[in-house]
């Protein structure tokens, strides 16, 4: 016995057979508009109401003769419409969506590892050489971590030298508290007078205070480095200073 289902985006009404829905669990295809829906929920009576049922060209494809055969395709879909066929599974997209995660999560391990290469470098010595390798490549440098919250300044003291007039001396000691071993940071030491204005400000980068051979190495984990540096004050009345550390960007 003919059935009658009707799709319930568009409203086009199609006869269909019993083992026809049985045989995919009622799930059906629109030969109109496409949408996907159960053949079963919308079984309607043809008595109940007037229906109009148009000639679709997926009709057609009822009669197995009419229906261009396929290769490899199952027995018991060949006479079955379009609409009546079961969905099949997006592969392709699937592939897609899959080789486009994979090229997303490469370029954020690549990114990481451009970011963090010194900490990589300093964790795993091993990485070290393929990691110099890359940078040669990419016109960058593995240096030495550079992690200002993990250093700090223990002592400073600034005095006149008494040998020289003119001359000030700042002595300082500079402490690592990382678990790995860090770059030598800048200093900004800045001369103020009794009103506490500035007065002199300079700069002091790892060349003016530590030799280039130690600097290579950095401050071992944990350790501290002593720096001694003279500074020509002799047009400055200076009372008073400041000092901090810092990384240049």
């Amino acid at each position: 016995m003919n059935l009658v289902t009707r799709c319930p985006a568009c409203g086009t009404a199609f006869r269909v057979q019993r083992d026809q829905l049985a045989a995919h669990f009622g799930t059906v295809r629109c030969g109109k508009c496409g949408s996907v829906f159960n053949g079963v929920a919308a079984l309607v009576e043809e008595g109940t109401e007037r229906l109009s049922i148009e000639p679709s060209p997926q009709l057609g494809l009822f009669d197995p003769s009419r229906r261009p055969a396929q290769a490899g395709a199952a027995s018991d879909n060949a006479s079955m419409p379009e609409f009546m066929a079961p969905i099949e599974p997006a592969r392709r997209r699937a592939w897609l969506w899959g080789l486009a995660a994979f090229l997303a999560a490469a370029v954020l391990a690549a990114q990481a590892a451009y970011r963090y290469r010194a900490e990589i470098a300093a964790f795993a010595p091993d990485a070290r050489a393929p990691l110099d390798a890359a940078c040669r490549w990419l016109q960058c440098a593995v240096l030495l971590p550079r992690r200002a919250d993990l250093m700090s300044i223990e002592s400073s003291d600034l005095q006149a030298d008494p040998r020289r007039e003119g001359l000030i001396v700042l002595q300082a000691v500079i402490r690592n508290r990382s678990r790995l071993a860090q770059e030598y940071p800048a200093l900004e030491l800045t001369l103020t007078d009794e009103g506490g204005r500035p007065v002199l400000r300079r700069v002091l980068l790892p060349a003016d205070y530590v030799e280039a051979a130690r600097s290579r190495q950095g401050i071992a984990a944990g350790g501290e480095a002593a720096l001694r540096v003279y500074l020509d004050a002799s047009r400055a009345r200076v009372t008073s200073y400041r000092l901090y550390l810092f990384y240049p960007a």
